[in-house]
């Protein structure tokens, strides 16, 4: 008779096919991200960049519009995803997506073409990203993006993050870093859920208090702007320890431990002679 004993090796085996699968997607999206041109690169990190200025601008409105209660912050907080939705969805380059999807092409075939593409890549975006949200808080602070309550309550928002030191705000953005990644790597299994997927990480993300250098540059740019900080404090500070902090998490931890459950089991890589 033959046996009919769930075979939990098969199990297993669908799991770890599971994994390999995101892992080739995300290492493919990756790959074609190195090879994108500096100009597409860039104009699509600034459109990003303006983009998830909707977050504060979001996240403002509810602050406005709500009574001074305990359960404020956990509503305003639904506000903080909609910058997400628009950046995600709008396949707009975001720096902390980035972090895991040009990072698996580097560990897989570690080469110096894909070294410096990677460095290229991450040096663009985040470049562009950050002229987007200093555009965005320049037009907060001005009164040409929203009225005056909306500047006001978006500047107590954004005062938020002066509360943090920069090895506090670099520690907190270890963490946010991390849980971009893990969005940026479930997307391509979440298909129809991917509102929902995007949602729930974004803002578990902003309720927690992590530090996401991108949206946090949009308030730091707005501080700037209103004269509450100064240039140090801005780059020096509040975003540099945030970008850091976001790379350590989403490049340094999330994507080696995503590319160590499947090193294993890939077939043999290039020995990481640059051959271009």
């Amino acid at each position: 008779m033959a046996d009919t004993t769930p075979d939990t090796d098969s199990d297993d085996d669908l799991e770890a096919a599971d994994a390999k699968d995101l892992h080739r997607v995300v290492r493919e999206e990756g790959e074609a991200e190195l090879r994108r041109p500096a100009m597409s690169l860039g104009w699509s990190g600034f459109a990003a960049g303006l983009a998830i200025s909707i977050s504060l601008v979001t996240e403002a409105a509810l602050h406005a519009a709500l009574p001074d209660a305990p359960w404020r912050d956990l509503v305003v907080g639904l506000g903080y995803p909609v910058g997400f939705l628009v950046v995600i969805l709008g396949r707009m380059q975001l720096f902390t997506e980035s972090t895991i999807t040009a990072m698996l092409p580097l560990v897989t075939r570690p080469s110096r073409w894909a070294l410096a593409r990677t460095l290229r890549l991450w040096g663009i975006v985040l470049t562009a990203n950050l002229c987007g949200t200093a555009l965005a808080g320049l037009a907060i602070a001005s009164g040409a993006l929203g009225d005056t309550e909306i500047r006001e309550a978006a500047l107590t928002i954004s005062a938020g993050i002066t509360e943090l030191s920069p090895g506090r705000t670099f520690v907190n953005a270890i963490p946010a870093g991390f849980m971009i990644a893990i969005l940026a790597w479930a997307l391509p299994n979440a298909r129809e859920q991917s509102v929902a997927v995007i949602v729930a990480f974004t803002y578990v993300l902003t309720i927690a208090g992590f530090s996401h250098s991108i949206v946090g540059s949009d308030q730091a740019f707005l501080l700037l702007f209103a004269g509450q900080t100064g240039i140090w404090q801005t780059f020096g500070q509040l975003v540099a320890p945030a970008v850091l902090g976001n790379l350590l998490g989403g490049a340094g931890i999330f994507a080696l431990l995503a590319h160590a459950q499947v090193r294993g089991e890939m077939p043999s890589t290039s020995t990481g002679k640059d051959d271009r």
